[in-house]
């Protein structure tokens, strides 16, 4: 995998993100590695955690590679596998915390929501759906994804007004567990991810599963 690196830490996975100044965008080279990154987390043995974080300095992610977007002569496909990789992170057979170091925009955002829980910078950082500014609809996978996040109120203003929220207002409306400065954000989700790692991982899975069966495709 060129631009995502997976360590261990104990029991605990860390998955970072680093497309070489790009903004960690996703393409179909991006979401190519992050469903080879998926197939070697689902095969791993006994419990553990997974945190997902970003080594660029500005972005958590800046969502699509809209100029690689634009030069494909169809984009389903691509959508398509988009919509499998977000439904595949968000029913992982592991606890899964996000460590947002930096912006979450678009589907920036979306990767956030389809974690278990979110941890955010308070000095530096947005969270932002800017689908609506761009006059990108989401499609229905995706709006099941996003409505993950345990703050309605929250996500219907967040969609609707393409506002972007500092890592304080996101822990004040529910969007992320706590806004912590730049050094504190990965070692709260690692400590987190810790913490759920020792849970029995069929049990665990179990229950994340049932709530969002509505994600559960028929097979």
């Amino acid at each position: 995998m060129a631009n995502l690196k997976l360590t261990r830490v104990d029991k605990v996975q860390v998955l970072t993100w680093n497309d070489g100044g790009q903004g960690n965008v996703f393409n179909g080279d991006a979401v190519g590695e992050w469903s080879a990154a998926l197939d070697e987390l689902e095969n791993t043995q006994g419990n553990t955690g997974l945190v997902i974080t970003s080594d660029d300095p500005k972005f958590f992610s800046s969502g699509l590679d809209v100029p690689w977007v634009m030069q494909q002569a169809d984009v389903k496909p691509f959508i398509g596998q988009l919509e499998d990789f977000f439904i595949r992170l968000s029913l992982l057979n592991m606890p899964v915390v996000a460590a947002i170091n930096g912006h979450a925009y678009a589907g920036g955002a979306v990767l956030a929501c389809a974690a278990d829980f979110r941890y955010m910078r308070a000095d530096r950082g947005r969270f932002c759906f800017s689908e609506v500014k761009l006059g990108l609809a989401f499609t229905d996978p995706l709006l099941e994804v996003i409505r993950l996040l345990p703050a309605p109120g929250a996500l219907y203003e967040l969609a609707l007004t393409g506002d972007a929220w500092g890592g304080d207002e996101c822990a004040a409306r529910g969007v992320v567990s706590a806004a912590l400065q730049e050094n504190d954000v990965l070692s709260a989700a690692m400590t987190r991810a810790e913490q759920l790692a020792g849970f029995d991982r069929r049990t665990y899975t179990a229950i994340k599963r049932g709530l969002r069966r509505f994600l559960v495709r028929p097979v």
